[in-house]
This record gives structure tokens, C-alpha cells and sequence, in this order.
């Protein structure tokens, strides 16, 4: 692990720039995805990929250049290149640095198990192909995959101040697909796939509970197909982890993202309905809703123990008893803002640069078992994982579908319904939060594709949540 480190350290300690600042990133990514569909094995496709990125701050002004030359000529060609893309900007900044703080930090990093080896390439497709093979023979099962995804990434962050950051991550992505038609309808549930991804090793597996799942994943899909669909009006709704996961991305982390509401993103993902002068006042939500930046549970997809600027990450409150705290903002965002924010500028590989990003963003649990949620409503229905997603360029109107529905009645669970979805709006949605589930219905998820920058960066996070209630919302099924 971090072989190359030694090396590294001597190039960056030979460099030579006018700046007086410097920082260099380098990450280094192997990744491998696995998939058998149908009980056919599908070919495995790899990736491998490392570089750096030199920054540098010259009379307060910053600039970056990225290279996948690592020899001493080639990191010092992109630091000679980050110093002349400084002072050509210079006349343009908007930002003197000069007084902005820089990391000192000295520590390293790692994902739980990562010292024990991950199965062989031929153990996995056997697991795969096992549970392929268990998907139910009938007719109406048209299409079904397992897959696997792997990625381990090691990173080093070095500077002229004396930083040296190290880590070293693996990510588990674990996932089974099953699909049903029946001649007029097609119906799909999935389980893992893009909302379950954890750090660590074999152990992912067992806690996504992928081993043994098909012939209950295959099931659920015929009962969708067999299903009424979902009736159109109000209700309470209850959502799972799953599907909560979708819910606090878009309508609180994209909204909470300080650069974007600084207008960074004004002309690609949009802005936001919240306001810098909102912070500290704005009522979110229901007095219910807890929701942190929290990058120390081990087993989550963006936990880690500094951001990619080297400022230590610690968790911190970004809503409490409803109101708004602070920003998804990172060191920059805070300096441009006056706002304090938290440790999260990242990036989502060596050659783009580390802007404000969601990391791990969670949902704090309440006291309410799943038994007393369900028997609090009279009138509502359970959604579970997200399938369809549409939300405006202000974060702030949404509509949402998902996979599986069940009706809840006079405080039971009743009758399978099919292409359950709802609507609303961010502020008002989540003020109409009504009951949170305790520790045990609180579930660690997260998903490897959320994008945002230009040019764009594609990145893991992490969000863990228990199940939620929400009073009368317009529910409605696939005809409305």
C-alpha cells in the first residue's frame, strides 16, 4: 500500500515554482465490474487509472494543472503550467488568497477490512452465477442481471506547508435486477444496484443482503405485475431508507451546496431555492428533521478524514429540530461566503479539481419503530426504492417514482400497488414530516453516480437514513 509514496515525496520536495503555495493530489483508481445476466456471465470490464494535480497560489491568486506524467519532468511541466495560468489570470481574479488558510494536516486513511484480500475474480462470478441460478423458471421473468462492482482508490495530498495526507478506500457495489412482463406490462424491482455501495471488503456483500435475495427480488416483481395501480390523491407516505436516500439528495444536499448557491452552477445543474441569508433561520422542516455531514461511520461511501484541500472532516449538524444550520460548503465557499460550512470539497479524480460536493449526508433516527409508524396512519402508503426521478433547476419542485408500493389502512399494511409515485414541494415536504424512525430501521446506503461540475465529475456518496412519515402528500399511480 502507497508504494509509490516514497517516491512521490522525493519529486514533490524537488520542485521548483515562484508560488507560495503548492499542492499536489494524486489518485490512483483500479476498478472492475462484474455482471451475470440471465445465467450467462457477461464480460468483465476494468479500469485502470492514476495522475496528479498540481495547484498553486502565486500573490493570492490560484490556479491548477493535472498530468498522468508522473516522472520528476513531467509533474514539474504541470506545476510550470498551473504558476503560468495564475498570473495570466491575474488581471481577472476576483479573489485575492493571500490570508486563506492552508492545511498542515499529517494523517492517514483507510476502509474497514481493506487489509484483507477482496475474492477472486472466478469466486465472485460463482456467487453471481449462484444467485442467477436461483431467480424462479417462470414465463413471465423476462430479464434479470447480479452484478458486482469493485473500485479501490489510494490518494496523496501534498503541500509546501508540510501536509501529507494519505488514503486508501475500497468500494463495494452489490446488486441484483429482476424484471417481469406480462404481455401489456413490464415491472421491475432491484435490490443494492445504485443505492447501496458501502467501504470494505467481503462483508458489503453479506450487508446488502444479496446472498439468497432472488427468489424474494423475483417474487415482488410478479406481484407488481398482478398489482392495482397506485390510487391518485393525498395520504401519508411513508418512505424507506432506499428511497429516503433519494429524497435528501436532491431536496436537501444539491439545495445545501454552497457554490451553487454562490451561482457556480448557475448554467449546467441549476441554483437554489435557499438563500446565504437563510442559514441560521430558516425553518427546513418539521422540528423532526435532524440531518448532519457526518464522515465518520466506516462502512459509508464518502467517509474519509480530510477533503481534498486537507481540511479535517468532523461531523457537524447542517439542520437541527428543522432549521438550518450550515452550507455544504467547503474552505473556499466559506471564505467567499463568510459562512461556516464543513470538509467537503472533493473532487472525483486526479484530473479535475475539488469543488463543493456532498459527501456523507444523513438523516439523524427519531423514536418511532416501523410497527408504530405503520400504526399511526390511517390512510397512506409505503414507497420503496427510487426508479424515476424529476426535480426543477432550484431544487425545490419534485416528482419522484418508485419500484414498490403498499397501501397502509387504519394502521396496517395492505394490498401490493404498482408504479407508486409522488409530488411536492422541497420546504414544504420535509415541514410535513410527521414521524422518524428509530436505530432500527436507520440503513447506510449511497450511490456512485452523482454528477455535477463542468467539465463533469461523477462521484460516490453516502447516505444513511431511517424510514420517514410524511403527512398528506399527493401521491399518485402511473396513468395520473
Amino acid at each position: 500500500m502507497f508504494d509509490f509514496y516514497p517516491q512521490l515525496k522525493q519529486r514533490f520536495d524537488a520542485l521548483r515554482t515562484r508560488a507560495e503555495f503548492f499542492s499536489l493530489r494524486y489518485v490512483s483508481e483500479a476498478g472492475q465490474y462484474l455482471s451475470v445476466r440471465k445465467n450467462v456471465a457477461e464480460p468483465p470490464a476494468f479500469k485502470h487509472d492514476q495522475g496528479a494535480m498540481l495547484a498553486v497560489r502565486l500573490r493570492g491568486i490560484e490556479a491548477y494543472a493535472a498530468t498522468n506524467d508522473l516522472s520528476q519532468t513531467g509533474l514539474q511541466a504541470a506545476l510550470d503550467r498551473a504558476e503560468a495560468q495564475a498570473q495570466l489570470i491575474a488581471a481577472h481574479a476576483l479573489l485575492n488568497l493571500s490570508r486563506e488558510p492552508v492545511s498542515h494536516e499529517r494523517a492517514d486513511y483507510f476502509s474497514p477490512h481493506l487489509d484483507q484480500a477482496f475474492p477472486s475474480l472466478n469466486h465472485c462470478f460463482d456467487l453471481l452465477a449462484s444467485e442467477s441460478a436461483a431467480v424462479p423458471k417462470d414465463e413471465r421473468l423476462v430479464s434479470w442481471v447480479v452484478s458486482l462492482g469493485l473500485n479501490t482508490v489510494e490518494q496523496i495530498y501534498l503541500n509546501s506547508a508540510g501536509a501529507e495526507l494519505r488514503q486508501a478506500q475500497r468500494f463495494v457495489y452489490p446488486g441484483m435486477t429482476v424484471t417481469g412482463y406480462d404481455g401489456q406490462d413490464s415491472q421491475t424491482r432491484s435490490l443494492g444496484r445504485d443505492n447501496f455501495g458501502q467501504q470494505g471488503g467481503v462483508d458489503v456483500i453479506s450487508r446488502c443482503g444479496l446472498i439468497g435475495a432472488a427468489p424474494n427480488v423475483a417474487d415482488q416483481a410478479l406481484q407488481l405485475l398482478l398489482a392495482p395501480n397506485t390510487p391518485a390523491g393525498k395520504r401519508d407516505l411513508l418512505l424507506m431508507p432506499d428511497q429516503m436516500i433519494l429524497q435528501i439528495h436532491e431536496s436537501i444536499g444539491h439545495p445545501l451546496e454552497l457554490d451553487r448557491i454562490l451561482g457556480d452552477e448557475r448554467n449546467y445543474a441549476g441554483t437554489s431555492f435557499v438563500k446565504t441569508s437563510d442559514f441560521g433561520s430558516l425553518q427546513y422542516g418539521s422540528s423532526l428533521l435532524n440531518v448532519t455531514f457526518d464522515p465518520d461511520i466506516p462502512e459509508q461511501l464518502a467517509s474519509y478524514s480530510h477533503d481534498d484541500d486537507g481540511t479535517p472532516a468532523h461531523k457537524e449538524f447542517l439542520i437541527r429540530q428543522g432549521v438550518l444550520l450550515r452550507p455544504l460548503g467547503s474552505a473556499l465557499s466559506q471564505f467567499r461566503s463568510g459562512l461556516e460550512g464543513v470538509a467537503n470539497s472533493r473532487a472525483s479524480s486526479w484530473n479535475r479539481p475539488p469543488i463543493d460536493r456532498m459527501a456523507n449526508l444523513n438523516i439523524e433516527p427519531g423514536d418511532q419503530s416501523m410497527d408504530q409508524m405503520i400504526g399511526g396512519i390511517e390512510n397512506g402508503i409505503l414507497m420503496a426504492t427510487n426508479r424515476s426521478w424529476s426535480i426543477d433547476d432550484a431544487r425545490n419542485k419534485f416528482q419522484f417514482g418508485c419500484e414498490w408500493g403498499q397501501l397502509i389502512e387504519n394502521g396496517e399494511l395492505k394490498g401490493v400497488v404498482k408504479n407508486p409515485n409522488y409530488r411536492g414541494i422541497s420546504e414544504q415536504f420535509w415541514r410535513n414530516l410527521s414521524a422518524v424512525g428509530d436505530a432500527s430501521t436507520f440503513k447506510v446506503l449511497g450511490t456512485p453516480n452523482c454528477g455535477k461540475g463542468e467539465p463533469n465529475q461523477v462521484i460516490r456518496v453516502g447516505h444513511a437514513s431511517p424510514a420517514c412519515v410524511f403527512s398528506q402528500i399527493d401521491v399518485f399511480g402511473g396513468d395520473a
